[in-house]
């Protein structure tokens, strides 16, 4: 078999299921912020001018941003305990299916998410767009299973 028969495809970006305490929370169309970055500390030893000594300090996850056209209350009831002062957690689960959307290609858990932004849809009576809802997740973890 050629080298060209055996090649791996990238996996797409577009098949995609956001779970929340291993439901299904609706159909989400964007899903941003599955990021971790880690901080370095930079240390100048004297008499040492051809670099800086770099460090590994520690890891920060980015907050996970979900959009979805609004179809009930359920994100904005769960923002709206949190100004209310009842914290609620939940632990998540993001999967990306095969083009058939039946494999799961790629997996990650997040774990103790609250939200802390919700925006409302934008409306505009020239248009016949689909109101949409997004919601701001702070995190305790991310990790990618898969």
């Amino acid at each position: 078999m050629s080298a060209t028969a055996e090649r791996d495809d990238p996996f797409l970006s577009f098949r995609f299921e956001i779970r929340f305490d291993g439901k299904t929370e609706g159909g989400f169309s964007e899903c941003s912020g599955i990021q971790v970055e880690t901080e370095v500390q930079e240390f100048a030893e004297g008499g040492l001018n051809t670099h800086l000594h770099k460090f590994v300090t520690r890891s920060k996850q980015s907050n996970i941003t979900l959009k979805r056209g609004i179809v009930d209350d359920t994100l904005w009831q769960w923002h709206n305990e949190l100004v209310q002062g009842l914290i609620s957690y939940r632990n998540g689960t993001i999967l990306v299916r095969d083009p058939s959307g039946g494999d799961v290609v790629m997996e990650w858990q997040f774990w103790r998410a609250f939200p802390s932004k919700f925006i409302g849809p934008e409306l505009n009576a020239g248009q016949s767009s689909v109101a949409v809802e997004t919601l701001e997740l702070c995190h305790h973890g991310l990790e990618r299973i898969k």
